[in-house]
């Protein structure tokens, strides 16, 4: 729940407290608010030139970077690194400057596999054979990309531990990602490996990384920071879209696809995360389209029929805005303390 000032000034004119006690509770919530992540001009800035700088060191690194050899790739990325961890250092812990700081220190995660990537090429050392340039890690699937994924996530972890920062989890779900794709032809072998094997290690690899984000939302306060959000769109990405691609033989199989992603939208209520439901959505309106263009393709009441359930769902939020308090206190009497417990705390 936000507060605004004119929630402060409303409870000044019915009585609850003075004017005097809404200016101070004001200006307190303001200075404690003041590094949280806000949408504003100067995080905006902040936000974007991190990704800019990140950008240019994974998705936009150049071919000629390749002519400084392994071991100048290595140490240029190391020195980068270490340049960006020690002024993180300075904003974070002696300016107070958390975001910037933050995102400095993400900066130097994000940096490690080209690090790492540097000295495999020196090395010579890949877990299934030379994978090519540096700019094939983001286009295609290899198992010699593991290592560099691996330290990412170490790297991102040891970070996280002494700068509580959530955007930190962004490189480390990121990696994990990659992971859940290039741990297959790692796994069972470049050449051996389907595309409904490297599905089903995506969907299993998804579950297991929104399984950690859950145990991450459960044990910290949201508005502490969000460490969970990029665990879940990540795995939410590995699990939906293996769950998807795998694609279905009969109709019965196609509606566990349905009631799976009404699942989804259920837990988006049940966890309060937005993401569940957008991808609940895609997956429910691509059955209800297979039944509109497949099975119900010469109904006519089947559109009808659409417009009906649409109808009454929009009746049913209306219901439920009216009395979602009474509705929220009467399910929290039904589930026991034990299941009450497991739920994500704002």
């Amino acid at each position: 729940m936000k507060i605004y000032q004119e929630d402060l000034d409303w409870a000044v004119s019915q009585g609850l407290i003075t004017a005097e006690q809404a200016n101070a509770l004001w200006n307190a919530l303001s200075v404690r608010n003041s590094e949280r992540p806000q949408f504003n001009f100067a995080n905006v800035t902040f936000y974007f030139g991190a990704l800019i700088v990140i950008s240019a060191m994974t998705w936009f690194m150049t071919l000629a970077w390749e002519s400084f050899g392994g071991s100048g790739i290595f140490l240029l990325a190391s020195i980068y690194a270490l340049c960006f961890v020690l002024a993180g250092s300075n904003l974070w812990w002696r300016q107070e400057m958390k975001i910037p700081g933050g995102l400095l220190f993400t900066i130097a995660v994000s940096l490690t596999p080209l690090a790492i990537y540097g000295l495999q090429r020196t090395t010579g050392f890949w877990t299934q054979g030379d994978p090519g340039t540096y700019q094939d890690f983001y286009l295609w699937i290899k198992g010699s990309w593991f290592l560099m994924e691996l330290g990412t996530i170490i790297a991102g972890l040891v970070a996280i531990n002494f700068v509580r920062f959530p955007f930190l989890t962004a490189p480390i779900a990121f990696s994990l990602y990659f992971m859940s794709m290039d741990i297959t032809p790692l796994l069972f072998g470049e050449k051996t490996y389907n595309w409904q094997l490297r599905l089903l290690v995506s969907l299993w690899f998804g579950i297991a990384c929104i399984v950690v984000a859950y145990l991450v939302d459960i044990r910290t306060r949201r508005r502490d920071g969000d460490y969970s959000f990029w665990l879940y769109l990540f795995g939410l990405l590995a699990f939906w879209f293996g769950l998807t691609l795998m694609g279905d033989s009969n109709e019965f199989q196609k509606f566990l696809y349905c009631l799976i992603n009404l699942g989804l939208m259920l837990l988006s209520v049940l966890l309060k995360r937005k993401v569940f439901i957008v991808f609940g959505g895609m997956g429910v309106f691509g059955y209800l389209g297979h039944l509109a263009y497949s099975v119900f393709q010469n109904a006519v009441l089947f559109p009808f029929a659409l417009t009906v359930l649409g109808i009454s769902m929009i009746y049913l939020g209306t219901l439920y805005q009216r009395n979602s308090r009474n509705i929220e206190l009467f399910l929290e009497r039904l589930l026991p303390d034990t299941v009450r417990r497991l739920l994500p705390r704002e």
